[in-house]
């Protein structure tokens, strides 16, 4: 897999020139048109992380691989990414359109962007348009870019609002989920939990390993009760602690298995087993098929 993009060298990529205002703890924001970097003279992108957010309005047909999922847009979508979780696009047709804007965490300062559900890992990340969605999201991001190319001293603030209110088209369209809406000592918890956990990925070498691998350990972590983590777990987001591990153990493990040339022990390891038959056992009961099977479906 592809080291994570900084935005430094997403700007050189895009053959763009570096802004000189790239410190994280004033934050960065930018708009682009679609067109100018896709169709037939387009490069294709690596499978990888970026260092910043981005979301992306589709218009064309395209097939995006993002953590263990590949999905395919026939005409138009809104893709939600976030630092923690690779993705690559292949473009199947040259008529693309459309924008995407890109953001970092302290844009949006002090809201924790991975607030929001489109933003969580394990979430729906690519989102299809209704046609008539289409004409409201393009108009937002047309004022994205006429606000960003203006004089007015608090542009950052509309533009803030307006991606706000991308993200609201974007949860509209998810199913609702009571579990995501609390503002309690139990989503504070679930908050902190899944920090520790996320901050543990990527997996960018063989020779990296996650340490916190069990509910006792993110509950030492915590300085709570291993009960308490798991009943504030239950009460946010309708699981167990030890079933969210998992599921985040497995996302990134297809993740490797796809994506990286690392052998089946080495990817094992890194994910906190010592015993490549453990590996073995624990990605089969919650996949149905060896790591090596899912390796070349």
């Amino acid at each position: 897999m592809e080291k994570t993009q900084s935005l430094e060298e997403f700007y050189r990529a895009k053959q763009l020139a570096v802004p000189a205002n790239l410190q994280r703890e004033t934050g960065h924001f930018n708009v682009f048109e679609r067109k100018a970097f896709a169709g037939a003279h387009a490069q294709p992108l690596p499978y990888s992380r970026k260092d910043f957010y981005k979301i992306t309005f589709i218009t064309g047909q395209n097939r995006f691989f993002y953590a263990d999922k590949t999905i395919e847009v026939e005409k138009h979508a809104l893709l939600f990414t976030n630092p923690q979780v690779p993705y690559q696009c292949e473009q199947l047709s040259d008529e693309q359109d459309g924008f995407f804007c890109i953001f970092t965490d302290a844009f949006f300062h002090p809201v924790k962007v991975l607030d929001y559900p489109v933003f969580r890992p394990g979430g729906q990340p690519l989102l299809f348009l209704p046609d008539d969605q289409v004409p409201p999201v393009q108009e937002i991001f047309e004022k994205m870019m006429k606000e960003l190319h203006s004089d007015y001293p608090y542009k950052f603030d509309l533009l803030k609002l307006y991606t706000i209110e991308l993200v609201h088209i974007g949860m509209k369209m998810q199913p609702f989920n009571p579990a995501t809406v609390s503002h309690n000592a139990s989503s504070r918890i679930s908050s902190l939990f899944t920090d520790l956990l996320e901050r543990q990925f990527p997996i960018e070498s063989p020779v990296q390993q996650v340490n916190l691998r069990t509910a006792v350990d993110f509950a030492t972590q915590l300085s709570i009760h291993v009960n308490h983590l798991n009943k504030a777990l239950k009460d946010t987001t309708g699981k167990s602690t030890s079933a969210l591990i998992a599921e985040r153990i497995v996302q990134e493990a297809k993740t490797l298995l796809k994506h990286t040339d690392w052998n089946v022990s080495e990817i094992g390891y890194c994910l906190g087993f010592q015993e490549p038959a453990h590996f073995n056992n624990f990605f089969k009961k919650k996949t149905a098929l060896t790591p090596r099977s899912f390796r070349t479906v």
